[in-house]
């Protein structure tokens, strides 16, 4: 199967959550033997903060506009079985009018920020997404599941919603040696947004000025530069995908906070999750619905104050193993990149047998 993909970007990770759950899943469908492209404009942001320049799994194509590469893509993408548009894609809702007008492949649309996007359309249409596009393509993937998923096609128009959830690669994601510069009891790695600053006040912020003597560190961009940071946190603006392994091993847990559109709609694993269990690191993480169809409570911490975290901070070591222990085997099992291309293959046989259905009844 030739897929054909326009999206965010997949040369570099540097402050989105784009290009890792692409990187594991493209690399996935190479293994399985189908041919993907990625086309991708360049942006300075991103091309200062290229961490994949090429890639031996999918043919990259990185433009400078639309024009300069239009003739080559939509020749690319009507010769392809399935072609996929991707949310916060530059200019997506102008690529998708082209791409909606091709016979021949299977039109999809994947959206890694589905109740962001959502919210957002209430109000107006967006550029890599309108209104009207949506009941125009054959399948609507969703990062987030759940209840979302009936509105997608209920309120929406959607002909055929179905979730992609984030992933890991468990080829990259694997526990190395500790390094000194990200030593720490707790480390967290997100970018700032203002809806789940109070959450990282909380759970971050606060035990780390209650644990005067540990060491805690902190990966993510865009945090104010005014900032009374407690002295035992350590800060990088940003840890590139090749040293994730490393600054999951090197912490002796990990916290995820999810943002607050995310935790109200449910269902919205981050990959950070799966990549520091796949690493073997303990996980404490706020509590968002969904969130045991992903991971157990024997698997994961869950924290709701400052308190909570220090008890597990406090935990013994064999008991943080253990946790660590579980998350990895159940990530291994449902969360790697190869799961999710097998989803998502299922997901595109069930979307064009849903469109030969409607064909027929037309």
């Amino acid at each position: 199967m030739k897929l054909t993909i326009f999206g965010l970007t997949l040369s570099s990770s540097w402050g989105n959550g784009h290009a890792t759950p692409y990187r594991a899943i493209l690399r996935a469908l190479h293994g399985l033997g189908h041919e993907t492209s990625f086309y991708e404009r360049d942006t300075e942001y991103y091309s200062k903060r290229r961490d994949l320049p090429s890639c031996d799994y999918s043919r990259l194509v990185v433009y400078s506009c639309w024009e300069d590469v239009r003739a080559a893509a939509l020749s690319d993408a009507a010769d392809s079985d399935v072609v996929i548009v991707g949310s916060y894609c530059p200019e997506g809702a102008r690529i998708s009018d082209e791409l909606l007008g091709l016979d021949r492949p299977l039109r999809v649309f994947y959206d890694l920020d589905t109740p962001i996007t959502l919210k957002n359309l209430g109000s107006s249409d967006l550029d890599y997404l309108r209104r009207d596009q949506i009941p125009l393509f054959d399948l609507y993937l969703s990062f987030t599941g759940g209840a979302v998923l009936g509105e997608l096609e209920d309120a929406w128009g959607a002909r055929c919603a179905r979730p992609l959830y984030g992933c890991v690669d468990p080829d990259v994601y694997v526990r190395v040696p500790a390094r000194p510069d990200f030593t720490c009891d707790l480390s967290y790695m997100g970018t700032y947004a203002q809806d789940r600053q109070q959450k990282l006040d909380d759970l971050f912020l606060e035990p780390a000025r209650q644990m005067q003597d540990s060491r805690f560190v902190l990966a993510g961009t865009l945090y104010p530069r005014d900032w009374n940071w407690p002295h035992n946190v350590k800060r990088f603006d940003h840890v590139a995908p090749h040293d994730h392994p490393a600054f999951y091993s090197s912490s002796r847990a990990t916290l995820n906070i999810t943002r607050g559109g995310m935790a109200r709609t449910g269902y919205c694993p981050s990959g950070r999750f799966f990549e520091a269990a796949a690493c073997g690191t303990s996980i404490i993480s706020d509590w968002w619905h969904g969130l045991d169809s992903f991971f157990s409570s024997d698997e994961i911490f869950l924290a709701q104050n400052a308190r909570d975290v220090l008890n597990v901070l406090q935990s013994r070591e064999e008991d943080l193993a253990s946790y660590a222990r579980r998350a990895r085997a159940r990530t291994l099992d449902e969360h790697t990149g190869h799961r999710r291309a097998l989803e998502l293959l299922q997901h595109i046989e069930d979307a064009q047998r849903t469109s030969r259905q409607a064909e027929v009844n037309s």
